[in-house]
């Protein structure tokens, strides 16, 4: 069941930021083209308005009139044309992500924003209330959803394999940060500046991928945390390594750590599920596989686009035991992306509803998670209510 579905036209799209050098940019690019669902036209790619300019007429060939010294520009020349862009991919520090994406929004554009996606959760139900008022689409990126066998996971807790879940797991772990690189690293350098990343570090630039990934394959919802937060790298004004502990409403427990200091682990994401029947785990350094153990025998690993996974993991972009990786993920939510904006578009309605993507509520949910970590951290690791 190799998937592939084409809209009509491609979608008229513009993006914010992800300029030279930027690794995210161009995860956004290379997912937003990959089903030919939208094509760029315009942009604004650098806080450097020459940058920004040259940017998009020399790497990326747009036409010189679309390319934007600043977002303002871009959406006000953007909404005098006939064929201005309909969607805005936002790839900026975090800092900016509101008022950016609340211009858009006013200016009619569907938003796909990162995350985490404002300093406040009162920004975010702002922009949620904007969207929902003129029937836009908001999707936030969290990128690794798009595996096939996250939807194989998801299913088998909906459909009882795990029987109650017990126990939630989560796990977001790099060393890459264990001494201060942020002087010769300005990418880094943002993300632990306040003033850009916002309150936290790994909290919100990796955490929040647990707590959404988390949930959407177990299904829980979060009752109440306690959060403990450390920043070893001396002079590091936000943390580089957090602990959470968590109580969900069904009465499950959970635990989250996230850290930027853990020397020998390189991308060690990994989500496990804990039931009364059965266990699944997933590590995004494996993602074509899942690991399930029923009660009382071993391990087997379950692999994409193979016979035996449900209906709703078969969206496969190759044939079996060929590696799918980061870039199908994300293409496969763009994908999602472009089917919901069309279906916003031509007022239909129910199908919408049949279309998943990371939307505007795990953008909430993240920033709220932020601030609950933050104030039972500073609190001394006190309980907070979800």
């Amino acid at each position: 069941m190799i998937r592939k579905e084409n809209l009509n036209k491609p979608l008229r799209w513009g993006l914010v930021g992800g300029g030279q050098g930027s690794q995210i940019g161009f995860s956004h690019r290379d997912a937003a083209r990959r089903d030919g669902n939208f094509q760029l036209l315009a942009g604004a790619f650098d806080v450097d308005p020459d940058r920004s300019r040259r940017f998009g007429m020399e790497e990326l060939r747009l036409n010189e009139d679309r390319c934007y010294g600043d977002y303002k520009e871009m959406f006000s020349r953007e909404a005098e044309r006939e064929d201005g862009v309909q969607v805005v991919t936002i790839a900026t520090p975090n800092s900016t992500h509101y008022a950016i994406a609340k211009l858009a929004l006013e200016h009619n554009l569907h938003v796909i924003c990162e995350k985490p996606l404002t300093f406040t959760a009162a920004e975010s139900e702002h922009l949620k209330e904007l969207a929902e008022a003129r029937g836009l689409i908001f999707g936030v990126m969290y990128g690794y959803t798009g595996y096939p066998i996250i939807a194989q996971a998801r299913a088998m807790v909906e459909r009882g394999d795990l029987g109650k879940v017990r126990i939630v797991h989560m796990q977001f772990s790099h060393g890459y940060h264990a001494e201060a690189v942020e002087k010769n690293d300005p990418g880094l350098a943002w993300r632990v500046t306040p003033e850009a990343s916002g309150p936290t570090y790994v909290l919100g630039d990796l955490g929040t991928h647990c707590l959404q990934m988390g949930q959407l394959i177990s299904g829980q919802k979060m009752e109440s945390l306690s959060c403990m937060r450390s920043s070893f790298v001396e002079g590091r004004q936000l943390e580089d390594d957090a602990h959470v502990m968590i109580r969900y409403e069904s009465g499950a427990v959970g635990t989250l750590w996230t850290s930027a200091v853990a020397v020998g682990n390189t991308h060690s994401f990994k989500v496990e599920v804990i039931g009364e029947k059965g266990t699944i785990r997933w590590w995004d350094e494996h993602p074509n596989q899942l690991e399930y153990a029923p009660l009382n025998e071993p391990f087997r690993k379950l692999d994409r686009a193979m016979g035996y996974l449900y209906d709703s993991a078969r969206f496969e972009r190759v044939g079996g035991g060929h590696p799918e990786g980061y870039f199908d993920s994300w293409a496969n939510i763009y994908r999602n992306f472009g089917l919901a904006i069309n279906a916003a578009q031509d007022g239909m309605q129910e199908h919408l509803k049949n279309i998943w993507y990371p939307g505007i509520d795990d953008g909430i949910e993240g920033v709220r998670f932020i601030e609950r970590c933050v104030e039972s951290s500073d609190n001394g690791s006190k309980w907070v209510a979800f």
